[in-house]
């Protein structure tokens, strides 16, 4: 399923066959859409459709175009709209310096305004933006304002950045499937997917293959094309992650928090066995949340041989399996090499991901135990020396953790086909000399990872 987060279908280009768009999006797999105000009268009609259709949520706001149209009745209006049920955000609200249809300094003074209005009921803000992302930052920053989305996304990377910061969303629109579009597409490759929201700001912007032609709804799978395209992910996984980046946004229909046990990413299946861990990793995810691509892991207890492979299904469509959640898998070798065991059986490819530390919590080699079991294993280095170990990764066995990882993956290469060793791009790790070290000492394929993206 798709959410359609920015969708102008309360104007007057979809009076003739609104409700045939509306279904139209059904059928793509579009299972709601906002349809967002950009003025007084444009807002009374989004909460209007929102009420008649299921499927459509609405927002309010005046555009920056319009503001010097503002009043105080208007305000009050807005005001009293904003307390709708299915109103979930006000909006598209921001500033345009591109045409100046409204002065500078009057939408700079609305925007405040209806900022303030999204604090007073605690409703997230979308934000539009148009050559104006200096005064745009500094004045979501002077009003404190957290929970948001910047549509239509236009400025670069650095910008994203600092946008993300309090915790804003960044939203993309079929300009990234424009073919001259190169430099909104690196943005894509850069923002987390768990920051990625995708709209139509329907009737504008048609993405190809329909660009020239009134946007609609429907269209929006064309962006999530794009998006898994661009950062290497299924169609699926950018579909799963946007929707619940929307439901935990703007509360649609709840964030869903289905424990997974087993889940795809892109053609791997994980499996998630438990959430206990060696090591206490500054730079872990777990502590903000347990949800990895649109999957929720934290367990609320540890499965057994039954509930994985009941999990797992038919593995057969998968590139590989991957024992990796949100915990150390070794902890539970004897469950790893059983269901291990019965994916070789079925002609799978299985992979490890670890902290390196299995020999020194079992008090043993186990890697003869994986012999003919695991073709791949990616072992966390993290780090150059002992001491930065101990610091990032905050082991229980102090500075003799970092050599037991070492020779956790120079041994590992007589038992296991397909060794990597992995570090965690943080400021200030050096990575080119932990790769010197990977590859010249250990002997082992490398990779860094970003710190923020997770899976």
């Amino acid at each position: 399923m798709l959410i359609d987060t920015h969708a102008h279908i309360e104007m007057k280009e979809f009076d003739s066959d609104r409700e045939d768009v509306i279904q139209r999006a059904k059928e793509a797999g579009v299972g709601y859409l906002i349809s967002v105000g950009a003025n007084l009268a444009g807002s009374i009609k989004a909460v209007e459709l929102a009420e008649k259709y299921e499927n459509v949520y609405a927002s309010v706001g005046i555009h920056p175009h319009d503001v010097k149209d503002m009043d105080e009745t208007t305000f009050q209006t807005l005001r009293e709209l904003a307390k709708t049920a299915k109103v979930v955000a006000i909006g598209e609200i921001g500033l345009d310096y591109f045409k100046e249809f409204s002065p500078k300094e009057m939408q700079i003074a609305r925007f405040r305004e209806l900022l303030s209005l999204a604090k007073e009921i605690e409703k997230p803000v979308i934000i539009h933006d148009r050559d104006a992302h200096d005064d745009t930052l500094r004045i979501l920053k002077e009003e404190g304002v957290r929970r948001g989305v910047v549509h239509c996304f236009s400025g670069d990377y650095n910008f994203a950045r600092e946008i993300m910061k309090p915790g804003f969303y960044i939203s993309f629109t079929g300009v990234i499937t424009f073919p001259k579009a190169d430099d909104a597409r690196e943005v894509v490759r850069n923002v987390p997917i768990e920051r990625i929201l995708v709209e139509t700001d329907s009737p504008y912007l048609a993405p190809v293959p329909y660009r020239g032609k009134r946007n609609e709804p429907a269209f929006v799978k064309e962006i999530a094309k794009t998006i898994a395209e661009v950062k290497g992910l299924s169609i699926d996984d950018v579909s799963r992650i946007t929707t619940l980046n929307v439901k935990e946004l703007f509360g649609i229909n709840g964030a869903e928090k289905e424990v997974k046990l087993a889940y795809p990413i892109r053609d791997s299946l994980y499996l998630n066995i438990t959430n206990r861990c060696t090591n206490q990793c500054a730079f872990c995810a777990k502590f903000r949340s347990y949800t990895v691509k649109g999957h929720y892991l934290e367990l609320s207890h540890e499965p057994d041989f039954n509930e994985v492979i009941t999990a797992i299904g038919d593995p057969s469509r998968y590139k590989e399996v991957v024992f990796c959640g949100y915990g150390e898998p070794l902890i539970r070798l004897d469950l790893v090499k059983e269901v291990a065991k019965w994916l070789k059986s079925k002609g799978l490819k299985v992979r490890i991901n670890t902290d390196g530390l299995a020999n020194l919590v079992h008090r043993r080699n186990i890697l003869p135990e994986l012999k003919g079991l695991v073709d791949s294993i990616s072992v966390s280095l993290n780090a150059e020396s002992a001491e930065r170990y101990v610091k990032i990764c905050r082991p229980p066995q102090g500075e003799a953790a970092y050599d037991a990882v070492k020779s956790f993956i120079k041994d590992a290469k007589n038992y296991i086909p397909d060794i990597q060793a992995s570090v965690v791009n943080l400021p200030g790790v050096p990575v080119e000399r932990c790769r010197e070290i990977t590859e010249k000492e250990l002997g082992a394929k490398f990779r860094a990872r970003e710190y923020d993206e997770v899976g």
